[in-house]
């Protein structure tokens, strides 16, 4: 057995009387296990802040969407176990360095002890700062409810999955619905803006009409009925002034052209969400070898500091 890492008490008598004294003591020294998790917690706090200060400076907004988050994504991976080891190691330092003096205790039990007091110490900070962010989060998202709530109350623009259910305002103020439904009453090239004026009933575009009767069928993704089609071509006619085949060949295009939009965007949304769950997936991941990273970095850090109190 190794005597020389707390050389100072071991080798006292078991019958000494300051040994005797100090032999019923508490084996935790809970003030020293608080003052390193408060105090690694506060450090914790000034390196996130810088770092978060060095990587909004570090990377230009300008920059390749790709790079730029990849880049972002790294160092924010290597800044958050690097935080961990440091502030752990802080905490789990002072752990073990406030604690009281164990007399009449072999040097394994030491070790074990400061371990235990650096693991102690890292999880009330872990536990401080888990509280502190939660309430962060909190508020975040309490932020972010009410200012969905006041889009919502000030008509802001529908979702694909709103406009799948068939809810087309009457100013068609939405997109790509809103765009397609222009497009099918768009005037043919070359006829004079005149002669649209002056055409009778080709002002009067009935464009909430025409979205519903266009969701009816997108949102299932069904082919328009012959009827709707029917009816559509002779508005569509009667707007643009087209030949009954040339407004037909355009509804059949735009509704075609229509459903190919919503795909993509569906596509693309679930593609979103499958990056967004990768990322959630692999944060966690990091953040648990850091947090296991910050453990032992505790742990190991308190058993140095309780042999310099020892001596």
């Amino acid at each position: 057995m190794d005597q020389t890492k707390y050389p100072a008490d071991y080798t006292l008598a078991a019958n000494d009387p300051v040994t005797f004294a100090h032999r019923h003591e508490g084996v935790v020294s809970w003030g020293a296990v608080f003052a390193g998790g408060i105090g690694a917690a506060a450090f914790a706090l000034i390196l996130l802040t810088l770092g978060t200060g060095l990587g909004l400076t570090a990377i230009s907004p300008w920059s390749s969407g790709t790079s730029n988050a990849k880049a972002f994504g790294f160092s924010a991976v290597l800044w958050v176990c690097v935080t961990s080891i440091l502030t752990s190691g802080l905490g789990g330092y002072l752990a073990g360095r406030l604690r009281r003096r164990w007399l009449a205790v072999d040097v394994d039990e030491m070790h074990f002890r400061d371990t235990a007091h650096g693991f102690l110490s890292w999880a009330v900070a872990t536990l401080l700062t888990a509280a502190i962010l939660t309430s962060a989060v909190s508020g975040i998202v309490r932020t972010g409810a009410q200012a969905a709530a006041l889009t919502a109350s000030t008509g802001g623009a529908i979702t694909m999955e709103t406009m799948q259910r068939g809810n087309a305002p009457a100013e068609m103020n939405t997109w790509p619905l809103g765009y397609f439904v222009d497009s099918l009453f768009r005037m043919p090239a070359g006829v004079p803006a005149a002669a649209t004026a002056e055409a009778p009933g080709r002002n009067a575009v009935p464009r909430a009409e025409t979205a519903r009767i266009l969701l009816n069928s997108a949102a299932t993704g069904d082919p328009l009925s012959a009827e709707d089609t029917a009816y559509l071509s002779q508005l569509v006619a009667q707007r643009t002034g087209l030949a009954p085949d040339a407004a037909q060949a355009r509804v059949v295009t735009t509704y075609t052209r229509l459903l190919q939009k919503i795909t993509a965007l569906n596509a693309a949304a679930k593609d979103a969400a499958d990056k967004a769950r990768k990322v959630t997936i692999g944060a966690s991941l990091w953040l648990f070898i850091s947090l296991l990273m910050g453990a032992f970095s505790a742990s190991l850090m308190a058993t140095h500091g309780g042999r310099v109190r020892q001596l």
